[in-house]
């Protein structure tokens, strides 16, 4: 396992960019990382993509020096453990409700002590043929490996004071769309209704000094998340190629200079 530079970025109180994603090719994750993102984040929810995919992603994101994350579609503790052998470096959780189900979260990522993951020779840790003694891997994996729950339930915002206290997480993501349909609306968070609830989601995670993250569809939305505090910016590839998309098509319409 190597050191995860997403983690000590966070640590050091700067802001990290990557994507949230359900693609699952290792050419893109190269050219995302070449563009100059910290991390990449497979989207195991509602991608088709499962562990075997994600080993590839994994070695892309390795060479061009990108953190891998996922988020699991469940914090069943043998699914969670075939995404985590693959060697990604941190898990995302959606649905979270109550803090038992981030305590079976911290449980299924962390080694004992810590947890109860269990532990195999595998490509997180060389297929222990590596330098490091089991002993070794296994306090570093528990120091390495980010838990990174989403708030995305009006119970987790209800329970958001319980969340926090649980040991061994790391931060939060704030999946603003499914807050803002279960808030009722429908058309997108684009209300200010659901940004008082952000706003509060933020300062409770921000008070417990922990890391607090949600997605930007645009570089000025992002800005105004990093002023209010977040350290993590999950972008789309596929906004990101919309972006460069727009960019190329209206220098071509505007014509020769």
């Amino acid at each position: 396992m190597k050191e995860n530079t997403l983690r000590a970025k966070l640590q050091r109180g700067e802001v990290a960019y990557g994507t949230l994603t359900p693609i699952y090719d290792p050419a893109i994750v190269e050219v995302i990382g070449r563009l100059g993102f910290d991390f990449y984040m497979m989207d195991g929810e509602h991608g088709a993509g499962g562990p075997v995919q994600l080993e590839h992603l994994v070695r892309a994101c390795e060479t061009v020096g990108m953190t891998p994350l996922v988020r699991v579609p469940t914090s069943e503790p043998k699914a969670v453990l075939q995404y985590l052998d693959t060697g990604v470096m941190g898990v995302m959780l959606p649905g979270v409700r109550e803090a038992a189900d981030v305590q079976r979260l911290v449980d299924a990522v962390k080694y004992p002590p810590g947890g109860q993951r269990g532990v195999a020779g595998v490509r997180a840790n060389d297929y222990l043929l590596g330098p490091m003694a089991q002993a070794d891997y296994v306090r570093f994996a528990n120091e390495q490996t980010l838990i990174l729950p989403q708030i995305e339930t009006m119970d987790a915002v209800r329970n958001i004071e319980a969340l926090v206290r649980v040991q061994g997480i790391d931060g939060f993501i704030v999946g603003p769309r499914d807050l803002s349909m279960a808030m009722g609306f429908y058309d997108g968070p684009a209300h200010p209704e659901v940004r008082a609830v952000i706003d509060h989601i933020f300062e409770v995670v921000l008070g417990a000094g922990l890391s607090i993250g949600t997605t930007a569809p645009t570089g000025e939305e992002a800005a105004d998340l990093v002023a209010r505090g977040a350290r993590l910016i999950l972008a789309s590839v596929a906004w990101v190629l919309q972006v460069g998309a727009g960019r190329f098509f209206q220098a071509v319409h505007q014509g020769p200079a």
